[in-house]
C-alpha cells in the first residue's frame, strides 16, 4: 500500500506541474482492496505526504480520526462501484476542458483522437453541487460507455487500469479541449460521421489489446 501512496502522490504533484489543475484543485485515488486511496481535503499537493492520504471503502467509511478524503470522495466511491474496470481516477479543473463544460457542451467527433475517451463523443455531465450525489448520478450518466467525461461548470474526469493511463487520458481530453475551442474560433469545424467514428473505436480496442 505504502507504493500506491507514492504513485497517489506523485500523479497528484503533477496536475500542478502539468498545469492540469492549480493549486488545491482536483483530486486522485487508487482503487485498493475493499475501497481506493484518495488525496485529501484542502491540501497542497506539494506537501502530501504518505500518511495523508485516505483510505475509503466502498461503503463510504473513512477514519475520522485522521485526514478526512477530497470532498469529491462520493463520485470516486460511485465509479469504482459502477466500473469494475476502473483501477485509477483522476479529476482536473483543467483550464479548456472546464472552459467548455461551462457552455454545459461536450466534446463531438471533431478530430479522431475523441474516440480514446471510449466513444463517438465526449460527454458533459449536468452541473450539481460539488461533493453531492447527485453529481455523482450525473457524472456517471455522461461515463455512461465511455471512460472520461466533462462536468459543467467544473471540470474534467477520467479512469484507466492505472494512475498513469489515467493521467495521460485526462491530459488528451485537456488537449482535445484546447483544440476544440481554437477549431471554433475559425467557424464550425468538419464532425466526423458515426460510421467513421465506428471505424476509429474498432482500431483504438484492437490497439489497446495489442
Amino acid at each position: 500500500m505504502k507504493d500506491l501512496r507514492s504513485e497517489v502522490i506523485k500523479y497528484a504533484k503533477m496536475l500542478n506541474s502539468r498545469k492540469l489543475s492549480a493549486l488545491r484543485s482536483g483530486n486522485i485515488s487508487a482503487r485498493f482492496q475493499d475501497g481506493f486511496l484518495i488525496t485529501p481535503s484542502g491540501a497542497k499537493y506539494s506537501s502530501l505526504k504518505n500518511k495523508d492520504i485516505v483510505f475509503v471503502s466502498l461503503k463510504g467509511k473513512f477514519d475520522k480520526k485522521k485526514r478526512v478524503p477530497s470532498s469529491e470522495w462520493r463520485f470516486h466511491q460511485d465509479i469504482y462501484k459502477d466500473k469494475i474496470e476502473a483501477k485509477a481516477i483522476v479529476h482536473a479543473h483543467s483550464s479548456c476542458a472546464t472552459a467548455i463544460s461551462t457552455h454545459g457542451k461536450g466534446i463531438p467527433a471533431f478530430h479522431y483522437m475523441v474516440a480514446m475517451a471510449g466513444g463517438k463523443d465526449i460527454k458533459c455531465a449536468k452541473y450539481a453541487t460539488y461533493g453531492t450525489r447527485e453529481l455523482s448520478k450525473n457524472i456517471l450518466k455522461a461515463l455512461k460507455q465511455r471512460n472520461a467525461c466533462l462536468i459543467s461548470n467544473h471540470g474534467q474526469i477520467a479512469f484507466s487500469e492505472n494512475l498513469s493511463k489515467a493521467f495521460e487520458l485526462a491530459e488528451e481530453v485537456e488537449n482535445l479541449s484546447n483544440q476544440y475551442i481554437k477549431a471554433l474560433k475559425i467557424g464550425k469545424p468538419k464532425i466526423l460521421s458515426s460510421k467513421e467514428m465506428n471505424k476509429v473505436l474498432s482500431k483504438a480496442k484492437n490497439y489497446k489489446r495489442g
